[in-house]
């Protein structure tokens, strides 16, 4: 490549790389990995999400070496994703085993089991807090002792309690059309390249691990009038499901011989789409379809929004380019659209040195027409 002949790159590189570290250094203090694994949930949860890899101590660990910045903790958990053996795939996790920490329905004031609001932003005056300048462990610990006895007046804690899914009532009204359970098992996306058409499994894939603002962007394109997709949801979970696999010697055991390995924390999302379709007397009428999402952690804006993607790309017929599953599948994932861009920074001499050649010269010929 015309890159190796810089002089002095890698002694430029190696004081770049100290002149990064000293940056991190000069304010001379140290953020320990277990201060923002208590502290930073959101960045966890998001980096674990377009990671694909469900860690929050290498999250934390990533957000530290990349000092806040959200892409470069994504590449760095992603490479180290990379490197990781895969012994076994776990078994297909059931939401309805989900122990919830927060559940709420815009489709209805009533659900079964009841609106769980949990912890969330929702419902807080978006001010600053000028309090947390100067906050202190000693009163943070007085107030977490005195909110745990506060739950054990008004909770049992001796009872485990597992909430319907809010459409499978519409289901049972017949408002909802019922599937067949597909047990085809997924292609894994990090195995194989994506071909075009795509399955739902790789699109699913491919969007709870999509960049979180771009994933938001295209759900708010679509619903501001890319499509006009206005949803309704119909539930937001969060909570942690429980993950099985199979026993490693397959010929001995039957398949009901499953190892619990741990639990997850997800948030889910069905959203309620209404489509206008014809009826056998070729009227149009009004039904629902589901859009479908879900990513590690707690992260409901970009659940939403993935719910509203995986509806459009069901309908590649559309026109606008919510729709197109090639515009939207291959534009969001983080690394690459990162990495793509920022490889605009690296030496392009070559090249561009042979487009002012070519415009040289042609302005030298139309200088010699004029003259």
């Amino acid at each position: 490549m015309g890159y190796v002949p810089v002089k002095g790159g890698t002694q430029a590189i190696e004081a770049s790389i100290k002149r990064l570290k000293y940056e991190r250094l000069k304010g001379q203090e140290i953020i320990e990995i277990k201060t923002i694994m208590s502290t930073m949930r959101g960045m966890i949860d998001q980096v674990m999400s377009e990671s694909s890899l469900y860690s929050p101590y290498l999250a934390a660990l990533s957000i530290k070496q990349a000092e806040g910045s959200m892409e470069e903790a994504v590449f760095l958990m992603r490479a180290h994703r990379s490197t990781l053996p895969r012994p076994y795939y776990s078994k297909t996790v059931e939401p309805e085993t989900m122990l919830v920490e927060r559940r709420v329905s815009a489709s209805f004031k009533d659900i079964p089991g009841g609106q769980v609001l949990g912890a969330t932003y929702d419902y807080t005056h978006r001010l600053l807090d000028l309090n947390l300048i100067e906050e202190k462990l000693e009163e943070n610990q007085q107030w977490l002792q005195n909110y745990q006895e506060e739950l054990r007046d008004i909770e049992d804690f001796e009872e485990v309690k597992y909430f319907p899914k809010v459409v499978d009532y519409l289901r049972e009204e017949g408002l909802f059309e019922e599937y067949e359970v597909n047990n085809t098992p997924p292609i894994d996306i990090t195995k194989q390249s994506l071909q075009f058409p795509t399955t739902r499994s790789e699109r699913l894939q491919v969007l709870t691990r999509g960049q979180t603002g771009t994933v938001t962007s295209l759900g708010y394109a679509s619903l501001r009038g890319y499509g006009q997709v206005h949803p309704t949801v119909g539930e937001v979970r969060v909570g942690t499901v429980p993950i099985y696999v199979e026993h490693p010697n397959k010929m001995e055991h039957s398949a009901e011989d499953e190892f619990y390995i741990g639990e997850i924390k997800v948030t889910e999302v069905e959203s309620f789409v209404p489509i206008n379709v014809k009826n056998e007397n070729n009227e149009y009428e009004l039904e629902f379809e589901i859009g479908y999402g879900i990513c590690y952690g707690q992260n409901e804006t970009k659940a939403i929004a993935m719910s509203i993607l995986d509806q459009c790309l069901e309908h590649t017929d559309s026109d606008f380019p919510t729709h197109d599953e090639e515009f939207v599948l291959l534009h969001i994932d983080s690394v690459e659209s990162t990495g793509f861009i920022s490889h605009l920074k690296l030496p392009h001499y070559v090249t561009f040195q042979s487009k002012l050649d070519s415009i040289r010269q042609v302005k030298k010929g139309v200088q010699g027409n004029e003259s």
